[in-house]
């Protein structure tokens, strides 16, 4: 997406000169109860396409193209009005009003004729004092919701908005000043009792807060990284602007925070505004729909190709998306060239993306057990064709270059759900702690008084431990006195734990057990691997 942000860079250079945001210990989020968003929301967004350059023929234009495409039966629903929609001034009352120019009709009326065509009505403001094009000069005045949250929000209510868009689009403040002001709105939104989707985006201008907690407590959707441009990789970690790449490097870690009420967002859809292969906009496509993002289109709509109708339109990715569990996949393995993504499904199923992150065909394999389904005999239909094969638990695939393959596997049982909660040493009463919520790899866990923070929230899926989207791992071919430490999953039997029934956590390839270094007590003490020997210092009771 081009947002008109050609100082960012200089912006956040200016940021970084303080020094890096740290991870906040904070109680772990829970979705908003706030009824909308039980499933990742789809639509259409007016940005990528046309930034600024908007009015109430076009909006109307697509709303109708939506609907005689066959979108709408197929869930896209929420018709997103971008940055420039306002009058520079509110009125005399301080409310914010339609530009007269650009929409005469009014947004109310705008609003009403969403509704009539059974689409949803979305609209785009910031909690700051101006918005991104009037932070970059392109559009004029400064409209922003500062100080006038409760007041915009009845005057979202009253002209029936549905869904809004929020936009941090500021150098300043720190992620607790972002809770704080984002939950202002939060809170006025409520108030109107009005529902209306709530989608922040807390990195546009700033530092990347958005990967940094869950904000499922703040809001139904969530920014993980900056802008996304219609590329496959530009070379960011998390900067302006993020190719496909990019964006799933930096959103597959954060599959816990996700559920119905509450999903990681990825950023718009790219699909059909060229700029990459028919092949890389399946697999972007087919990534959103695994990582539970919500399905946001941004193409023109009016002229799409067959070729664009064929993957916004794909019914079986579609479903895999909307399912009501509505998790994120999770990853199973992966290295520089493949990874295996599995999203659990309601009936019992599991989809599973073989994903070829380079630039060369290959073959990509995992196995029905790995992907957490038991038995021997399955079903896999193809997400893209919908052709259905039998298998006694492979699951493979050749992947051309930057390709998804999709499977949902059918058949056998299904694995005991991933359970959430922390790891408390009996030798000192405290919890297996990811110190500072540092999730880069290599990082090793200590004992900490227990805080409910995300960083010492552990879920247990199968044989697998994880906390901040990372898996508790042994190093390779490791001996006593070596440090665990969390490390991108990637299905190996050094990221393979047992939890025996002495409360002991064992590693499978090592036979080496968890173990706080030395017996010691203290906040801070190192947690490693050691021979097994069911000392206090070994045993870990689990908790919610």
């Amino acid at each position: 997406m081009t947002r008109l942000r050609r100082l960012a860079a200089l912006v956040l250079a200016l940021l970084l000169v303080g020094g890096a945001a740290v991870a906040l210990r904070a109680p772990t989020a829970t979705a908003l109860a706030n009824g909308v968003a039980r499933v990742p929301p789809m639509g259409w967004n007016s940005w990528n396409s046309f930034g600024c350059n908007i009015n109430e023929t076009l909006i109307r234009q697509m709303a109708d193209a939506i609907v005689a495409s066959g979108m709408r039966d197929l869930g896209y629903q929420y018709v997103v009005v971008d940055d420039c929609w306002f009058n520079p001034n509110r009125d005399s009352a301080g409310n914010l009003q339609g530009d007269p120019t650009r929409f005469p009709s009014g947004m109310r009326a705008l609003g009403d004729y969403l509704h009539a065509r059974g689409l949803k009505f979305g609209l785009y403001q910031v909690p700051v004092d101006r918005t991104c094009a009037q932070y970059f000069g392109v559009y004029p005045g400064a409209t922003g919701s500062q100080g006038h949250e409760a007041q915009d929000a009845r005057q979202f209510a009253a002209w029936g908005v549905d869904y809004l868009k929020y936009d941090w689009c500021s150098p300043n403040g720190t992620i607790q000043d972002q809770v704080a002001t984002f939950a202002r709105m939060r809170d006025a939104l409520a108030a109107t009792g009005r529902p209306i989707v709530y989608s922040i985006n807390p990195n546009s201008i700033h530092a990347k807060t958005g990967p940094q907690r869950n904000w499922g407590d703040v809001a139904n959707l969530w920014r993980t990284t900056e802008d996304i441009t219609n590329a496959w990789d530009t070379g960011q970690a998390n900067g302006y602007p993020m190719g496909i790449q990019n964006i799933v490097n930096v959103t597959v870690p954060l599959a816990d925070y996700a559920g119905p009420g509450g999903f990681n967002d990825p950023d718009m859809l790219e699909v059909g505004r060229g700029g990459m292969s028919d092949t890389e906009m399946r697999s972007h496509f087919a990534l959103w729909a695994m990582l539970a993002a919500p399905l946001i289109a941004g193409n023109d709509v009016r002229s799409m190709t067959s070729a664009t109708q064929a993957i916004l339109k794909n019914q079986d990715l579609i479903a895999i998306n909307q399912d009501p569990l509505a998790l994120q996949a999770r990853q199973v393995s992966g290295d520089s060239s493949r990874r295996v993504l599995a999203k659990r499904l309601a009936n019992g199923d599991v989809a599973v993306a073989l994903f070829n992150q380079s630039g060369a065909t290959t073959t990509i394999a995992t196995s029905a057990a790995a992907i957490g389904k038991t038995g021997s005999s399955f079903t896999l239909r193809d997400a893209w064709t919908g052709a259905t094969t039998s298998t006694t638990g492979a699951v493979t695939a050749t992947v051309p270059a930057h390709g998804t393959a999709v499977y949902r596997v059918s058949g056998g049982g299904t694995a005991p759900p991933a359970s959430t909660g922390t790891l408390v040493s009996a030798a000192s009463g405290r919890c297996l702690d990811v110190p500072q919520g540092n999730a880069a790899n290599g990082t090793q866990p200590v004992v900490w008084d227990c805080n409910g923070g995300a960083n010492q929230r552990w879920t247990r899926d199968g044989q697998t431990v994880r906390a901040l989207g990372k898996c508790l791992d042994a190093p390779l071919n490791a001996a006593a006195g070596a440090k665990a430490q969390i490390w991108d999953c990637n299905g190996g039997a050094n990221q393979r734990w047992s939890f025996g029934s002495d409360g002991t956590v064992r590693g499978e390839q090592s036979g080496l057990c968890l173990d706080v270094d030395r017996n010691l007590t203290a906040n801070g003490t190192l947690v490693l691997l050691w021979t097994c020997t069911a000392a206090a210092n070994q045993r870990w009771a689990s908790a919610s």
